[in-house]
């Protein structure tokens, strides 16, 4: 549809578009921006919508069916709507036999279009009035059959009829006809409406056909739906007042409250400029149609929202530290270390190795990462985490075969071998030399004093080599064992990663992803 959904100063909308001074039609200008303001809407909530469809493709089985059930009927249903366009108000007339609502159908379009009086009823069909172009696909989903369809606007109207531009104003059959298939009509129709413009008489507006098969229905939509007491020329002005109230206060009692009440006279033309621009009002900003597929794409993305939790775990529980240090108890990887450190400091001959990777110890593991990560998320997304990290005979094997690869150097050190080596023979020295000197005798030693000085100072030199050698062995105990325990852990920490904190992460990305795209649907 092109047109601008504007205002005139004339509330019947009468008067023409202007033109100032520097040529440009004003009226051109409003279609323009119109046709600009209504494409980026319906692009929005397109986005919407596709937001909603990512999210249920990336939730998958991890969402309630029955609440996927309801957003891909609200997403079908919008989808629908918006490929007829949300450009279009459909506005319902809908009232009881001898409302009027039919003559107030001509007089709102300016048109006897209608029928009135007695052939009214002898038809089921629904009549239709479109102001703009384009209302075709609408009307056909609509079920307005071609013969009843009128468009209001022409090129003589020029920009008078601008102010209700977008709007479909449809003429019901009457909700109380002999006919059931009259009111068979009005049911199918009624949801299908954007606005309900309830017509009533001043003499059966407390019908209870009305009031108890309709109006207690639609407690919570009373933004969409306003009153029309028609035929107020038919009763003396100073009624009036306390007759609106009075079916204001049966609205109330209805449980609706804040629903507007229009005084109108369709015969006289009463009040049908002030309708017509309550009309206006909602055709002039943003169509309430695409108020309507934004609300029920809002309440979808609500639904949606109650399925992933409102954030994700923060990265200390993701942290694989603690799983890393169960695992080592699993394998024994301290002990080995502590095995390795033995054999190099020459207090054991044993060969150092893993053993059997303890089960229980590594479902221990699995149990502290699991009670980390799943508590903060919805019972499906948790048990999506469980059933893609590691089974704990899968973490169990994966721990094995990342042993393999650690190097268990259990060979003693070379230095300290000769450093021992070095202190024999210096101590060996010592021993000849001294040994030497006190069988010479005195006369020996007064021959050679260095002699016995050499000889303690070879001594002293195989005890500081001695020490050495310990002092070496130690430290290269000490390397290995580290070594042991660091390239263990950076193997466990390997499989923890893989096989536990990867698959978790993907979960939560997908989780995250749902996320964004719900809080993207519910702008």
């Amino acid at each position: 549809m092109t047109g601008a959904h504007t205002r005139h100063d004339d509330a019947a909308g009468a008067g023409p578009s202007s033109t100032t001074s520097d040529g440009v039609h004003h009226g051109v200008h409003r279609d323009v921006l119109h046709g600009a303001l209504h494409g980026r809407e319906t692009e929005l909530l397109h986005a919407r919508v596709d937001a909603l469809d990512a999210a249920l493709v990336v939730g998958g089985l991890r969402l309630d069916e029955p609440v996927v059930g309801r957003v891909v009927t609200a997403v079908d249903r919008v989808r629908e709507r918006l490929e007829l366009g949300v450009d279009h108000t459909v506005v319902a007339l809908v009232g009881g036999t001898g409302s009027g609502k039919s003559s107030l159908f001509n007089a709102i379009s300016g048109l006897q279009f209608a029928d009135v009086g007695v052939k009214r009823p002898t038809t089921s069909e629904v009549t239709a009035c479109v102001w703009g172009e384009d209302g075709g696909p609408l009307l056909d989903w609509l079920g307005v059959v071609p013969d009843r369809r009128i468009e209001r606007e022409s090129l003589l109207d020029g920009e008078s009829e601008a102010v209700l531009r977008g709007l479909v104003l449809l003429d019901l059959p009457d909700h109380d006809s002999i006919a059931p298939e009259h009111r068979e009509t009005v049911d199918r129709m009624l949801p299908q409406a954007d606005v309900l413009v309830w017509v009533v008489d001043p003499q059966k507006y407390a019908d209870d056909a009305l009031h108890t098969g309709y109006l207690r229905g639609l407690v919570g939509h009373e933004a969409s739906m306003l009153v029309v007491l028609n035929q107020v020329d038919t009763v003396p002005a100073d009624v009036r007042p306390e007759l609106a109230r009075d079916v204001a206060r049966l609205l109330v009692d209805d449980g609706l409250v804040g629903v507007p009440v229009h005084e109108v006279s369709a015969r006289t033309g009463e009040g049908v400029a002030g309708l017509r621009a309550r009309l206006a009002e909602g055709v002039e900003t943003r169509s309430l149609a695409a108020r309507r597929a934004g609300a029920e794409v809002h309440d979808a993305a609500g639904l949606l929202a109650a399925q992933v939790a409102a954030t994700e775990p923060p990265p200390s529980a993701l942290s694989v530290a603690e799983v890393v240090d169960t695992l080592s108890d699993a394998a024994g990887l301290t002990a080995v270390a502590g095995a390795v450190a033995a054999v190099v400091r020459g207090g054991s001959s044993d060969r150092p190795a893993f053993g059997a990777v303890q089960e229980d110890t590594v479902g221990l593991a699995r149990g502290q990462w699991l009670d980390a990560v799943t508590p903060s998320l919805p019972r499906r997304w948790g048990q999506d985490v469980a059933n893609r990290v590691a089974t704990t005979a899968e973490l169990r094997l994966a721990v094995s075969d990342a042993l393999t690869q650690v190097t268990v150097a259990a060979r003693r050190s070379l230095l300290a071998a000769w450093l021992v080596a070095l202190a024999l023979l210096l101590g060996l020295a010592a021993v000849v030399i001294g040994g030497v000197a006190v069988g010479s005798g005195l006369s020996s030693v007064r021959a050679n004093p260095w002699a016995p000085v050499l000889a303690v100072a070879l001594a002293v030199a195989a005890v500081l080599v001695g020490i050495a050698a310990a002092s070496t062995r130690r430290a290269a105990a000490r390397r290995r064992a580290a070594r042991v325990l660091r390239d263990g852990r950076s193997a466990l920490e390997g499989v923890a990663r893989g096989r536990l904190l990867e698959p978790t992460q993907a979960v939560l990305a997908e989780h995250r992803r749902v996320r964004e795209l719900v809080a993207s649907a519910r702008d």
